[in-house]
């Protein structure tokens, strides 16, 4: 399988490249980054420190799609929006991992699930997508009297909040509870808040230093509490669960799908 990075570049693009070089049956054949970029014509190749490939970074999105069979996208919303435009119109897979997007562009990649196959995920790891499903197991088991917390870290640069993880969670635990997290969830507590509101679904976020993401949702009784915790310590678990959707997504029909279709949960 052709694959192609967009955002190929920056931290995550590069962890990306490297995961499709050592990925049995696919290859590296493109990679874009915004005009200007500083590192624009470089072998692709070498911007991980290996052999070059033959392979230089552009700024041509529309002709990276054209090119490719698949094409991964960890970005940013507005870009993603463009790239799920570009992958409906030449029936090129996207597997997406950009988080923070608004309704509207959510709507442009609706839109695109019609006519290319689609996979878009909080979190690619193969661990984060199992702690979705025990999240949902327990919110519904346990009574709403236990309080439903979800707590992420995450670096100094990571600029949305809650994470797309730490959301991804809190629905989870509304799905299981059988409510919609946007009338439950609570996001800002600042000053005098009153007490906490009963079935509410709370989230606290900390940033700093290299942490890659840690998420922890806490299920507090009285007398008892129980937190499901994951925690990251490198960027190739999702990395490798991308590429793995990328080949997955190859053999499927036009349709958005989750995660949770690529690993068959």
């Amino acid at each position: 399988m052709k694959i192609g990075i967009v955002g190929a570049a920056g931290r995550m693009g590069r962890m990306l490249l490297a995961a499709v070089a050592t990925e049995d049956g696919a290859h590296v054949a493109g990679g874009t980054e915004a005009a200007g970029h500083p590192d624009m014509g470089r072998d692709l190749g070498e911007l991980v420190g290996s052999d070059a490939i033959g392979v230089a970074l552009t700024s041509d999105a529309r002709a990276l799609f054209a090119a490719c069979d698949a094409i991964i996208d960890f970005t940013v919303p507005a870009a993603t929006a463009a790239h799920a435009q570009l992958a409906a119109d030449t029936g090129t897979v996207l597997v997406i991992g950009t988080t923070g997007l608004d309704a509207a562009q959510q709507g442009v990649i609706a839109a695109a699930g019609q006519k290319a196959a689609l996979v878009q995920a909080a979190n690619y790891s193969v661990g984060v997508n199992l702690v979705l499903g025990l999240v949902e197991q327990a919110a519904r088991i346990l009574p709403d009297a236990y309080d439903i917390e979800v707590l992420e870290m995450h670096h100094h640069h990571k600029v949305d909040a809650p994470s797309g993880t730490a959301l991804a969670l809190g629905e989870a635990a509304a799905a299981g509870r059988g409510v919609t997290l946007g009338d439950v969830a609570d996001k800002v507590r600042d000053g005098i808040t009153g007490a906490r509101k009963r079935g509410d679904i709370g989230f606290a976020t900390l940033r700093g230093g290299d942490v890659v993401g840690d998420h922890t949702v806490m299920f507090a009784g009285t007398g008892e509490r129980i937190e499901i915790t994951h925690k990251a310590a490198s960027r190739e678990i999702f990395a490798a669960g991308a590429v793995r959707a990328a080949i997955w997504a190859g053999t499927q029909k036009p349709g958005l799908y989750s995660m949770k279709d690529v690993l068959g949960f």
